[in-house]
């Protein structure tokens, strides 16, 4: 019996193209089956797997939405005592607090100061069943993957995202992300101020729910940069940016009292209380001792400067739609000689300008009083008020936020209100923090960056 060929000879055009509408349908149909449609970082859809993605508990649906940043924090330096081995054997319970809620969420993991590659064979992300535990609620215990695998080799001086997981994460809940690495991977890329308490165990407890294992408490977020998710609640993402006092290093431990929380909240409460502000979540990239001019030592910089660091931690933010910007006291404080001010205002203005390159809006804060800390001096104060005086007069930000004004001593402006000062003359107290998102004018993020500089 002669063969029948069906690549097109012998057979007609019309009966060709029938076999190839037919293959075609058939690919339509799976491609349907296996695929689903969700929102890119820029809320424009892009494909993905709808069935790659491996968890325990309840399934979610798939999410539909826009994706923003619910926590983020800026990795620091290579922490002290993990030089050789980094930590080998050990489970890393990182304990973050969402700032917008959404249906499914993706982690960004670190090894920003590593010198070797950081093999990471197990990673889960669960809710908390309360605040500042590491214990999880069990039915949103999920297993992270990387590209359909779940265990993931990050090169040193890089950093990767995890895949898409289906969880429903509500605004204001503690998260847990927890990671396991087998092997010795160098210097841990962290966080050292984080004014939450996270946790450790030894052996691989990465999907464990008991929170029984981990019995060691740590300071520090380690290797874990951003928590965002995909959901309606934000249409975008604010990142604030600064030193200390953004980090909240004074603030009390466990109870989100930082001013950038408390400003988080306030966009959520305006818009239930019917406000117009933006739908933005809020994430933190304060770095305690942050300079706008310059870094610290080691390749990469160990604390690096706001110039340098500005595109990572703010322009490369997923969906970032504004920045805030209080930064410039430390160039002053930190200086051995009397800084310039002219200068500091000039590298201000070259974020300024980054941004706005992004479509980024950009509002700034004045420097707050530091008379009674143990840098005080005239001469430095001098520098503080000149920087402030170019900052008020409007060539600088598109929108300025007179911290300075809010919390100076009215009898003595240079110095902070005694209810507002932590004690040591320059952070201020949770009152202050407080004060300090409650003088944001939450209409100033509206819009797009317009300052000419």
């Amino acid at each position: 019996m002669a063969k029948r060929h069906v690549d097109g000879a012998g057979v007609s055009p019309a009966k060709h193209r029938a076999v190839l509408s037919a293959l075609v349908a058939l690919v339509v149909a799976l491609s349907t089956a296996i695929y689903v449609t969700v929102a890119a970082d820029d809320g424009t859809p892009r494909t993905t797997l709808a069935d790659g993605r491996p968890h325990h508990g309840a399934a979610a649906p798939a999410s539909t939405g826009t994706w923003a940043g619910a926590w983020a924090t800026a990795p620091v330096g290579g922490e002290p005592g993990t030089e050789t081995a980094g930590l080998a054997g050990r489970s890393v319970r990182n304990v973050v607090h969402t700032s917008t809620g959404g249906t499914s969420a993706r982690v960004t993991l670190s090894n920003l100061y590593g010198r070797s590659p950081l093999t990471l064979t197990h990673a889960s992300l669960a809710l908390a069943t309360g605040d500042g535990t590491a214990t999880a609620d069990a039915q949103t215990m999920r297993r992270l993957t990387f590209n359909g695998s779940t265990s993931v080799v990050i090169p040193a001086g890089g950093q990767t995202v995890s895949d898409a997981t289906p969880l429903a994460i509500p605004q204001g809940t503690d998260v847990l992300v927890t990671t396991y690495s087998p092997t010795p991977s160098g210097p841990v890329t962290y966080h050292p101020h984080a004014r939450q308490v996270s946790y450790l165990a030894t052996g691989d407890h990465t999907e464990d729910t008991t929170g029984t294992p981990y019995t060691e408490q740590t300071p520090y977020w380690r290797y874990l940069t951003a928590l965002d998710v995909l959901g309606d609640e934000a249409a975008g993402t604010v990142v604030v940016f600064g030193d200390s006092i953004t980090d909240g290093v004074t603030s009390t431990v466990g109870a989100n009292h930082r001013w950038p929380d408390i400003l988080s909240g306030r966009l959520r409460g305006a818009l239930v209380d019917g406000g117009q502000p933006p739908r933005y979540s809020v994430v933190n990239e304060g770095i305690s001792g942050n300079q706008v001019l310059a870094g610290g030592l080691g390749r990469p910089a160990e604390n690096q400067s706001g110039l340098g660091r500005f595109g990572r931690d703010v322009l490369a933010r997923t969906n970032a739609k504004a920045v805030v910007i209080d930064l410039g006291v430390n160039d002053i404080l930190r200086n051995p000689r009397v800084a310039d001010p002219d200068r500091i205002v000039t590298g201000l203005r070259t974020l300024v300008r980054q941004a706005h390159a992004r479509g980024l809006k950009v509002v700034g804060a004045t420097l707050m009083p530091f008379k009674g800390h143990r840098a005080y001096t005239p001469a430095r104060e001098a520098v503080r008020r000149q920087i402030n005086e170019e900052i008020r007069a409007g060539g600088v930000y598109d929108a300025v936020v007179d911290f300075d004004k809010a919390l100076r001593d009215p009898y003595d402006p240079r110095r902070l209100r005694s209810e507002y000062d932590s004690g040591d003359h320059l952070h201020p107290s949770d009152l202050g923090y407080r004060t300090m998102a409650e003088t944001f004018d939450l209409d100033t993020l509206n819009g797009t960056g317009q300052t000419e500089l």
